[in-house]
C-alpha cells in the first residue's frame, strides 16, 4: 500500500527551514541566504522513500509582522501548516527558544496533529545548553519527539527523515516520481537570482527588493534565454546593484546562470535589468508569489 502526506516546516526567521527542506529532498527547491525572511512564499519539496511520498511545505518565518509583505508571508506560513499531516517546528539551538518560537508553539497546540521539534545548528552549541533546550521543549507536552540536527552538514537528519516517513498515512501519491517541487521554472529562476543578489549585497540591499522573470524564450538548440528584472526602491540602490562599470550585476548574473544551468539541465542565457519601483504595494506581484495582498 502506498503512503503519502504533508509535513509543514515551521519556525522563526533564519532558523534553517529551507536548508533542512533542501537536505531532505536531496536537491535545491528553496533558496537560502543569511538574510532573515529569505523565503517569501510557500514552497513544496517532494521526497520519496520505500514506496512513500513525503511532501515538505517550506514556509516563511513566523514573526510579528509590521508591513504588508510581512503580514502576507506570515499568513502564507500558517496556510502552509493548515492542512499538513505533520508539523515540524525548527529551532535555532544557538539562539534558543525565543518569543517567535513561543508563539508558534501556542498557536499550533490545538491542532491535534503530530508535532516534531527539531533543534538545528547543534554543532555550534555546547551539550549542556542542548539538554536545557530539550528539557524546555519537553515541558510543553506538545512534541511527539525532539531531534538534534545540523541541516547544513546533514548530521542527525537521517533519523528525522525516518521518523517523518514512518508517520505518513496510507494514500496515493500526489506527484509524479521524478518531480521534486511544485515551483514553476520561471519563479525558480527568479528565486535563484534573488538568492545571489542577497549573497552579494546582504547588508546593502533593501528588504523589499525583488526579482521577476519577464520573458522565457526556448531556443532551437535546446538552450533558454531568460530575461529578468531586479526591482529596487531608490536610484542609489540601482547603482549599488549595478556596481562600478556593471561589475556587480555581471557577478550576480554569472553566479545565477551557473546554478540555473545545473538545475534546468540546459544552457541558460541570462539577461538582468534593474528598475526602480516599490513592488511591495503591487497586488499582481503578490499573486505571482502566491501571497495574499490583503492579509
Amino acid at each position: 500500500m502506498s503512503r503519502c502526506g504533508f509535513a509543514a516546516v515551521l519556525g522563526a526567521p533564519n532558523v534553517g527551514k529551507s536548508t533542512l527542506v533542501n537536505r531532505l529532498v536531496g536537491s535545491k527547491v528553496s533558496i537560502v541566504s543569511p538574510r532573515v525572511q529569505t523565503t517569501r512564499s510557500r514552497v513544496l519539496g517532494i521526497a520519496i522513500r520505500d514506496g512513500a511520498q513525503l511532501i515538505l511545505v517550506d514556509t516563511p518565518g513566523v514573526f510579528l509582522p509590521r508591513r504588508r509583505l510581512d503580514r502576507a508571508m506570515v499568513a502564507a506560513a500558517w496556510t502552509g501548516a493548515g492542512d499538513a499531516d505533520i508539523l515540524v517546528v525548527v529551532i535555532d539551538a544557538a539562539a534558543g527558544i525565543g518569543a517567535d518560537t513561543g508563539r508558534i508553539i501556542e498557536t499550533i497546540r490545538p491542532a491535534g496533529r503530530p508535532v516534531l521539534a527539531v533543534l538545528n545548528k547543534v554543532d555550534a552549541v555546547a551539550k549542556p545548553k542542548l539538554l536545557s533546550l530539550t528539557a524546555q521543549l519537553t515541558t510543553t507536552h506538545l512534541f511527539s519527539a525532539i531531534f538534534m540536527i545540523s541541516a547544513l552538514s546533514g548530521d542527525g537528519v537521517d533519523a528525522l527523515e525516518t521518523a517523518l516517513f514512518d508517520m505518513l498515512p496510507a494514500g496515493p501519491w500526489l506527484f509524479p516520481e521524478d518531480q521534486i517541487s511544485d515551483m514553476p521554472e520561471r519563479l525558480l529562476a527568479a528565486e535563484i537570482t534573488r538568492e545571489k543578489l542577497y549573497l552579494q549585497l546582504h547588508q546593502e540591499l533593501p528588504y523589499a527588493s525583488a526579482v521577476e522573470t519577464e520573458r522565457w524564450t526556448d531556443r532551437a538548440d535546446g538552450s533558454v534565454r531568460i530575461d529578468q528584472v531586479i526591482y529596487v526602491l531608490r536610484p542609489n540602490q540601482k547603482a549599488i546593484v549595478l556596481g562600478k562599470g556593471g561589475q556587480r550585476i555581471r557577478a550576480i548574473g554569472q553566479a545565477a546562470r551557473m546554478e540555473l544551468d545545473g538545475l534546468l539541465e540546459r544552457r541558460v542565457h541570462l539577461f538582468l535589468h534593474v528598475k526602480v519601483r516599490d513592488w511591495s504595494e503591487d497586488p499582481e506581484r503578490f499573486r505571482d508569489l502566491g501571497l495574499d495582498f490583503g492579509a
